[in-house]
């Protein structure tokens, strides 16, 4: 899929025309008793729906117990409050399936070039790519598609990945690395790859998703399930409380001897309007939507229980280079030696890292250059040698002949400048612990025993972060720092950045530590991740976002893969996961006390005959009994409707605590739920007598 082809998907119109149209239909396939079984809400409301029917077929034989005429509109409105609860439920599937279908396209079946022996670069064999199995051995050359996922074992290529991401930039992928992991579908731009299958037909990374992007695929998170049990207890509560009012009707007419029983219509229409019809409805829309607004912040999520999780994340968990900070280091400052200029510590420092193609060596060279015009150097000329860094010296640097030019830690040099006969000034070491205590890096520089001052490398955190973990703290998130950085260098980022807490000198020992005891103070944690010594925390942590660029363990022990490998993105996932929690929170608020205006509606109008003392509740002056029970059941079916992009769109996140977020929620939805039945039902009301539909 190209990013264009994206770009559409995620700019695709709420109710785009052929969506709406397959949605239409599936609301009618839908009204299968097998299908309603899944929601109890909604199977009470087709079995009254079949009920009425049946009542209004006996009325037309003239046995009816009312006008055929009222029995059949209360039919039909109960059935259009199934087909509207399907449209809702349809139309967020819809959306999900037209990614799928896009997905699809872009998914062949190629010929790969499976390796007949051991050797990396032996014979080859073609073979169909469906045939692949984990395990197998394949070459893949430029121009060629990579036939399933996998992990290189030999080589580094150039890679196509906009088939998964929607990002045209290639990418570099070679083996014994964080960058080893490739994706079925994704295209070799340059050089070759030998990578090892990790998945059978049918199990690859391009699968998973058009199973995930599917909603009818989604299963239910535990949350959703709670709350389906809460919906289905308060329907037969209200169904045996309905249940009880016939019988009692009856004998309180005989009792008085003058009335009517009320009739099994009103006591259905009666029913239907008590349980909670409105969420019950909308519940599966709300929840397959919320995945819907993951996979455009082009993030898959392997169940509905990881987006949930997402919203009642407390801790958050986030690495510090490349996301906190932009991710390379930058020369900011040379700070030179009692009795150095500073331009010569500039010339000695650029002319040590003139071979080093780090970001940080790249960084010294041009600020040496752009500070103190250092240019056009004739290395030739100079007789150039460069020493490369190692892990054991931890120092790289130059000869110049008889010059030893040397730049790296501070006890690197120290040792350097001792073994040369010199002598590591307390001034420096004491400038280097400041660069420390200020969150920068310090590197030195000497020429053979002569220190010569100190290079200042800066994290640079990245703009408006600081911003962002101010929203999360108001919401009661805690943020941790990782890094592998010292104390002092961690503390001074941290501080700069904003965040709550950090962990310095990290391991993956150290990481998994931290999370479980996280944990086990009840807190529910978030992380990221891309290599393979990320994947013990990632299997640990409450929701665990895998980069897509990073390896095949973490994506494997991750419940979430963001497809452009940004690991800022946890915090968009965050808020994606509480919006999906405060949908479903605003719309049951909204769906609880709407019913209470109904019950002024319709329990007045339903007992009238029996006990016309109860007319003094008609509060709102409905017309008539019929027209009152068929207004409420009509704005019953509708408010339905109307909820419809509220939640397919979601509730507007806003980054506000806990008890502000209650009680704007009982506010709007509480309040709001209490008013607009009032007034809708009255408009309804009003509408059927204008109209003589009453």
């Amino acid at each position: 899929m190209t990013s264009h082809s994206r770009q559409d998907i995620q700019a695709r119109p709420l109710f785009e025309p052929s969506i709406v149209r397959r949605a239409v239909g599936d609301a009618f396939r839908k009204l299968n008793p097998l299908h309603q079984l899944r929601n109890p809400v909604m199977f009470t409301v087709w079995v009254c729906s079949a009920a009425t029917t049946g009542l209004w077929l006996q009325a037309l034989g003239g046995h009816g117990e009312a006008r055929p005429t009222f029995i059949l509109a209360i039919a039909l409105w109960l059935w259009f409050t199934l087909l509207f609860a399907n449209f809702a439920e349809a139309m967020a599937e819809g959306r999900g399936k037209a990614q799928a279908d896009s997905l699809r396209k872009s998914r062949k079946d190629v010929q790969a070039k499976k390796l007949k022996g051991t050797e990396k670069k032996g014979p080859t064999e073609l073979v169909a790519a469906s045939s692949l199995r984990m395990g197998d051995i394949v070459l893949v050359e430029a121009g060629d598609q990579i036939p399933g996922d996998g992990e290189v074992i030999d080589g580094v290529a150039s890679v196509n990945e906009s088939a998964i991401t929607g990002e045209s930039a290639p990418v570099i992928r070679e083996s014994g690395g964080d960058r080893s992991a490739v994706t079925g579908g994704t295209v070799v731009l340059s050089d070759w790859l030998v990578v090892s299958i990790t998945t059978n037909p049918g199990e690859t990374f391009l699968d998973r998703m058009i199973a995930m992007v599917e909603g009818a695929k989604r299963q239910k998170t535990p949350n959703e399930i709670a709350l389906d049990i809460l919906l289905a207890g308060l329907t037969i509560v209200f169904l045996l409380a309905t249940a009880t009012l016939l019988p009692y009707s009856i004998f309180s007419v005989k009792a008085a001897g003058q009335g009517a029983p009320v009739t099994l219509t009103v006591l259905v229409a009666l029913l239907v309007c008590l349980i909670p019809t409105t969420i019950g409805g909308l519940l599966s829309a709300i929840g397959i939507a919320g995945m819907d607004r993951m996979i455009q912040a082009n993030v898959i999520a392997t169940s509905g229980r990881a987006v949930e999780a997402a919203g009642d994340v407390d801790v958050l968990l986030l690495d510090k280079t490349g996301t906190i900070t932009l991710g390379n280091r930058e020369a900011v400052a040379f700070v030179p030696a009692d009795g150095v200029t500073v331009e010569a510590l500039a010339d000695a420092a650029q002319l040590s890292s003139l071979a080093d193609e780090t970001p940080e060596g790249r960084s010294i060279v041009v600020l040496a250059k752009e500070k103190y015009g250092l240019r056009e150097r004739d290395l030739h000329a100079l007789d150039a040698h460069f020493v490369p860094f190692t892990a054991q010296t931890r120092m790289s640097g130059v000869n110049l002949g008889t010059r030893e030019i040397r730049k790296g830690a501070a006890s690197s040099i120290e040792t350097f400048v001792e073994s040369k006969g010199g002598r590591f000034p307390k001034e420096l070491r004491e400038a280097v612990d400041a660069i420390s205590k200020a969150g920068g890096t310090p590197l030195v520089v000497a020429e053979g025993a002569h220190p010569l001052g100190v290079i200042h490398l800066k994290d640079i955190v990245k703009g408006g972060i600081k911003e962002r973990f101010a929203e999360l703290r108001s919401m009661g998130i805690k943020t941790v720092m990782i890094t592998g950085d010292n104390p002092l260098t961690a503390a001074a980022i941290a501080a700069e950045a904003g965040v709550d807490d950090f962990l310095a000198q990290a391991t993956p020992e150290d990481k998994l530590k931290l999370i479980r005891e996280y944990q086990a103070g009840g807190r529910l944690v978030a992380m990221t991740g891309d290599g393979t010594n990320d994947a013990p925390a990632l299997a640990q942590a409450d929701v665990a976002v895998a980069m897509n660029s990073g390896t095949q363990a973490a994506k494997e022990a991750g419940n979430m893969v963001d497809l452009d490998s940004n690991p800022t993105k946890l915090i968009e996932i965050v808020e994606i996961g509480k919006q999906l929690l405060m949908t479903r929170g605003s719309l049951t608020t909204f769906s609880i006390s709407n019913d209470v205006a109904k019950y002024f509606a319709i329990l007045p109008a339903a007992f009238a005959a029996t006990y016309p003392a109860l007319g003094a509740l008609n509060i709102m002056g409905l017309h008539s009994p019929e027209s009152a029970i068929l207004s409420a059941v009509i704005f019953n079916a509708l408010i339905i409707v109307v909820l419809i992009p509220l939640a397919l769109r979601g509730v507007k996140y806003r980054a506000v605590g806990a008890a502000q977020l209650l009680k704007r929620n009982l506010l709007i939805y509480g309040l709001g739920g209490l008013v607009v039945p009032f007034a809708g039902i009255k408009a309804i009301d009003w509408l059927l007598v204008a109209t003589h539909l009453i």
